[in-house]
């Protein structure tokens, strides 16, 4: 398959694109620029050495930013929220209620069990101590990503959680992720951005306290620290552009479809939009329907490099040839357009989240569904799942053995410590055999 000098990178049938082509498709992540990956490390490095001066120098040279305080004070988050616009203050607090809801449905609970008699295993979650959210500044301000940090957070009782967001030229984080932060129930704010903020959460410095855990969306080089930190301190799933893959057929709406597509295209360049529609013509009428709609669209620059780069509408003889490029695929988000949504999600092994029908638009999981939109991209949905609940436990396991039981167990376990050369791990469970 030629990839075409026009509006989409790829169309055509499946079956035709080449090994190469394919893989461009599936291969999204890619090598991190060396460049990014250095200058990264080199500001890491500056946080450790020199804390809270790092992080002013940094305000100053990346964000012209002036700042008196890292710490954004209470007062001035409740100021924010009580100047936003009433209308977004309450779609944002409707956000906020459904992500609680759905997120207190994902409690888990303590487990035990007899493994033999008079052995006893068992398994508690405990609410992590601290965690970060990173909330994006810039060309990209995402309330909605700050709600989906902090409020699971809260709801699984982690002791506090703090907001990292790069400062305005007024010293101050975006107005609408302050207020956010508020509805959300956030602990503390700090005007911190890009690999600075992450390596002072990780790290800790005299007014930035370490978090145990860090999440929420960033540009390259937020990702990149978050990959470099770990080992320090736990991070959600790596994260790049946004995705979206669409199966349809020929109950789909063209248009319904391709504005999912344009939905993702304006994110990032580099987003990834694929549609597999059953059959050339409906292929073909989706594709019609993407040209049309791209052209004048608001973020029209960033749309068009996005489709021009790894946008594809791929036609397939029947949904079956579908499923097993799904599964490689391993999409952020996958949209079912087909007449059984439902049935055909018991296909799907490998995708970030599922929306089930063309009605299910991957906007209403973006913002209100209650369903979190901090996903696995770039295929890693392949072993990744969305962040949830259990993202703010860790597990403490335990066990106990009874008298009878030490007695029972102490032959076995001593024939294989010394099978192991362990000795002395053979001699304490002898040790309770006649006990």
């Amino acid at each position: 398959m030629t990839p075409l000098p026009s509006f989409l990178r790829y169309r055509g049938p499946l079956a035709s694109l080449s090994r190469e082509d394919r893989l461009r498709l599936l291969q999204r992540g890619g090598d991190v620029d060396a460049r990014i990956s250095a200058r990264v490390r080199e500001l890491i490095a500056r946080v450790r050495l020199d804390g809270d001066w790092a992080l002013f120098e940094m305000a100053r040279q990346f964000d012209r930013a002036e700042l008196s305080a890292l710490e954004v004070p209470r007062a001035r988050c409740e100021q924010a929220l009580e100047s936003l616009d009433p209308s977004v203050a309450r779609a944002l607090g409707r956000a906020a209620r459904n992500i609680a809801r759905a997120h207190e449905a994902q409690r888990p609970r303590a487990v035990e069990v007899e493994t033999e008699p008079g052995v006893l295993v068992g398994r508690r979650p405990d609410p992590l101590g601290r965690v970060g959210v990173y909330a994006p500044g810039g060309r990209a301000v995402y309330p909605s990503s700050v709600l989906m940090g902090v409020v699971p957070a809260k709801v699984a009782g982690v002791g506090e959680v703090i907001v990292c967001s790069p400062p305005g030229p007024d010293g101050l984080p975006h107005a609408s992720v302050l207020a956010a932060a508020v509805l959300a129930g956030a602990d503390r704010v700090f005007a911190l951005g890009g690999a600075g903020a992450v390596a002072a959460m990780a790290y800790g410095t005299e007014s930035v306290p370490r978090v145990d855990r860090i999440v929420g969306p960033g540009n390259a080089y937020v990702a990149e620290a978050k990959l470099q930190v770990v080992g320090a301190v736990a991070i959600e799933a790596p994260a790049g552009p946004s995705e979206i893959l669409v199966v349809a057929d020929e109950t789909a709406s063209p248009v319904a479809v391709a504005r999912e597509m344009l939905a993702q295209a304006e994110h990032d360049p580099d987003a990834a939009c694929v549609t597999v529609a059953r059959g050339e013509g409906v292929a073909e009428a989706i594709a019609e329907q993407v040209r049309r709609l791209s052209l004048g669209a608001k973020r029209e620059e960033i749309v068009a490099a996005a489709l021009r780069s790894r946008g594809a509408v791929l036609s397939v003889a029947s949904l079956e040839e579908a499923w097993p490029f799904v599964a490689d695929f391993a999409p952020e988000h996958l949209l079912l357009a087909t007449a059984a949504p439902s049935a055909d999600l018991a296909r799907v092994r490998n995708a970030g989240t599922v929306f089930l029908g063309e009605r299910s638009s991957v906007a209403y999981g973006d913002y209100m569904t209650g369903s979190n939109h901090v996903l696995p991209t770039a295929g890693l949905a392949r072993a990744y799942s969305g962040l949830n609940l259990l993202d703010f436990y860790r597990w403490t396991t335990y066990q106990r053995v009874e008298r009878a039981a030490s007695q029972a167990l102490a032959d076995d376990v001593g024939l294989l410590a010394d099978s192991e050369g362990l000795f002395a791990h053979a001699d304490a469970a002898r040790a309770w055999r006649a006990e």
